[in-house]
């Protein structure tokens, strides 16, 4: 087993993820095998209770683990599928350790935190890795260095470089170079005292990526250099980039891929980007644009829905036409004129999951105004239901009908809990997750969108659109046109509209930048159709 370790200093949110999963590409662009594990210091076991104001998007795997949404980065850069072992949380490292104790796995000992809990730690690294037969595992370590949080990991990997040996783990760290003052003044101060933690600790960097809005002159390289004691080519400029998808050529332009393996003892071999730098050229082509409206209730944080906006990215590099967001809050849509008319200039409208009563109104004006006014339209998971509900209300003439989870007294509940939810008393794990199977109705414009009738998609839901209605759906338009093996409904349509859609998985967790899923491909295009071909020189700025 080989290791990278990425850590952060100066302050969080400063890309570990997106460097992480960088360095990833870079060394399965030279044929080798890796896995990437996250760790989260904190007390959670999992992601899935956590509000999105404060860790942005839940991101569901295949076997149904709610995971940090760093997993998602993984995922789409290595073009890998992951499993909950490579979220690791202080939560699920303590709740072992304290089972093992239960058990008497300790044979009497007292259980402390070295070496109990971090001998869990390095136990956990070496099983990811050797599962997933890779070579090399890069372990992201998430928060600050000097956090008292993820103190004992950061022990535990100073141990195991130990147990390892030489050449097979290097420590990667990222750090803020902010740049202030009149003359914009690059400051290395807060990177010289991140690195002094870093070491005080028994862990010497190998490499430091350099975060700043700006390319770090030589002057200030060799200054971080000499006080943070790595060679000058081992300090990695990566300012701000256009798209996240850069990153990875921004550090093999810097020789980064080569220090690695050198460091690591792995054979450099000549890097493979063809696929890699053909998106990103589709991508900076970026003509003719479409707009397409998000509505929902965390869209001033954009994480919250940081893979619908990716699969929006990919489609950007697959079509060559730049997609322009306009994210709407759903309580203005009906709290003022200005929400609703944002929606009538849409090209597109994407309706996302998201959970609770606060915007729902907003939700059905807009779905309504896709629907009657032949807007593109994709409602997902939450949005699925919420088209349902308007369906309902509008054409089905039930003005009452709603969600049990927003109504649970409405006289006509089209969407209700989950048969098998009827008894669950806690939140946790306990929804619809993970890899699902859909049977698509022959024909259908779903099935249509994918080529095939059968696909296997991740959810995240508690409740499902009630089959109480079922028949009044069809008998006045609504198509049914896709189903769980064992009748759950999972997408719907109108048949003479140009494009609405609504499905309860989540598409948006499998789009990939060399394979932008589908349904979202189908929901750029339809927008393409809708508007008018621009001139030459309407060429619109990247998605935001």
């Amino acid at each position: 087993m080989k290791v990278i370790v990425v850590s952060g200093g100066v302050i969080s949110g400063l890309g570990k993820g997106i460097t992480t999963s960088s360095l990833g590409r870079l060394l399965k662009a030279r044929g080798i095998a890796v896995t990437i594990l996250k760790i989260d210091p904190y007390l959670n076991v999992d992601a899935g209770t956590m509000n999105p104001y404060q860790h942005g998007e839940v991101f569901v795997l295949d076997d149904g683990t709610e995971a940090d949404l760093d997993l998602g980065n993984y995922e789409r850069f290595l073009g890998q599928s992951l499993s909950g072992a490579h979220n690791l949380t202080t939560g699920k490292i303590y709740r072992a350790v304290i089972e093992k104790e239960r058990r008497g796995d300790y044979l009497g000992h007292t259980v402390q935190i070295i070496p109990h809990v971090t001998g869990e730690i390095k136990r956990t690294i070496r099983e990811v890795c050797a599962a997933a037969g890779a070579e090399v595992i890069l372990v992201e370590v998430g928060g600050t260095v000097g956090d008292i949080e993820s103190m004992p990991f950061l022990e535990a990997l100073r141990e195991l470089s130990y147990e390892i040996g030489e050449h097979r783990m290097a420590f990667v760290h990222t750090t803020l170079v902010p740049v202030v003052g009149p003359v914009g003044e690059a400051k290395t101060k807060p990177t010289q005292h991140s690195v002094r933690e870093l070491r005080a600790i028994g862990l010497r960097p190998n490499l430091i990526i350099a975060r700043g809005p700006a390319p770090l002159t030589e002057e200030i390289k060799a200054k971080i250099s000499l006080f943070c004691d790595v060679p000058p080519e081992a300090v990695i400029s990566v300012p701000d980039q256009p798209v996240v998808y850069d990153v990875p050529l921004v550090l093999e332009a810097q020789g980064v891929g080569s220090h690695l393996t050198k460091l690591l003892g792995l054979p450099d071999r000549p890097p493979d980007y063809t696929a890699w730098k053909a998106f990103l050229t589709t991508y900076r082509r970026s003509d003719p644009s479409v707009r397409i409206a998000v509505v929902g209730k965390y869209t001033e944080l954009r994480d919250a829905y940081l893979s619908h906006l990716e699969a929006f990215h990919h489609c950007q590099g697959h079509l060559g036409a730049a997609v322009q967001l306009d994210w709407i809050d759903a309580e203005e849509i009906t709290g003022s004129p200005n929400g609703a008319d944002r929606v009538r200039r849409a090209d597109g409208l994407l309706v996302p999951g998201g959970f609770g009563p606060r915007g729902v109104d907003g939700k059905i004006e807009a779905i309504r105004i896709a629907r009657t006014e032949r807007i593109p339209f994709l409602g997902v998971c939450y949005g699925f239901q919420i088209a349902a509900v308007e369906f309902a209300r509008h054409v089905l003439g039930l003005p009452t009908a709603h969600s049990t989870e927003v109504d649970p007294k409405t006289a006509d509940p089209v969407v209700s809990l989950l048969e098998e939810q009827q008894a669950i008393d806690h939140l946790g794990g306990t929804m619809r997750l993970g890899r699902q199977k859909v049977v698509l109705a022959p024909g259908s414009k779903i099935a249509t969108v994918y080529g095939t009738t059968e696909v296997y998609e991740r959810h995240r839901h508690r409740y499902e659109i009630n089959p109480a209605y079922f028949e009044r759906f069809t008998s006045r338009g609504l198509a049914l046109t896709g189903f769980s093996p064992d009748g759950r409904l999972e997408s719907l349509e109108l048949a003479d509209h140009p494009f609405f859609v609504g499905v309860q998985f989540h598409p948006e967790f499998l789009s990939r930048p060399e394979a932008p899923h589908p349904l979202y491909l189908a929901l750029v295009r339809a927008a393409l159709a809708r508007k008018e071909v621009p001139t030459p020189a309407a060429r619109a700025p990247s998605l935001a």
